[in-house]
């Protein structure tokens, strides 16, 4: 049973939003509006925005771009995830990933499965570690957006979250680099 130890402070994150498409503008990009307004309302702040096409090599620039962003904690994608022969988020990340966090897609897709039913099966979405940032690959519908923060990720990226979270072993994440990242936690 997870719970919110009142006695220990929150600590905001740096979280970077990169949707992937081909037809978006910021004006309609409504997954990462969703995405951004969650994290504001969660306290964190937003470290930053792109809008990339989906192109395997602009992707992995614009995630790579805010993985070496001493400002940005986690990074969330959103859109790519499907089946097409345009969807290559996956694919252009997990390369990318020294770690590779599967509880992440099997925890997105128990909790989606009760909102969409069995088309969770149509999203290949994904998690792992780059370098000392966690990246989350998600689908890119607002439902699928609000799933994944709502049932995964708002309390694992809080501080406060017993009996463990992301946030306490952030300073941790590149240990093999021998520098830490995060500030402000105990």
């Amino acid at each position: 049973m997870s719970r919110i130890d009142e006695s220990r402070p929150f600590v905001p994150l740096g979280i970077a939003i990169v949707t992937v498409s081909d037809t978006r503008s910021a004006a309609e990009d409504r997954s990462g509006d969703t995405l951004a307004a969650r994290i504001e309302e969660a306290g964190h702040r937003v470290s930053g925005r792109s809008i990339v096409r989906d192109d395997r090599e602009a992707l992995r620039s614009a995630v790579g771009f805010y993985v070496a962003d001493p400002a940005t904690d986690v990074v969330l994608t959103t859109g790519g995830t499907g089946f097409t022969g345009r969807d290559v988020s996956p694919d252009a990340l997990e390369p990318m990933f020294e770690k590779r966090m599967d509880g992440f897609s099997n925890l997105f897709h128990a909790y989606s499965t009760g909102t969409i039913g069995t088309s969770t099966l149509q999203s290949r979405a994904t998690a792992g570690v780059a370098g000392k940032t966690f990246v989350f690959v998600l689908p890119g519908s607002t439902g699928a957006c609000r799933d994944a923060w709502d049932g995964v990720l708002k309390a694992q990226l809080d501080y406060r979250h017993k009996p463990c979270n992301f946030v306490e072993i952030l300073p941790r994440l590149d240990e093999h680099l021998k520098r830490g990242k995060l500030r402000g936690a105990p």
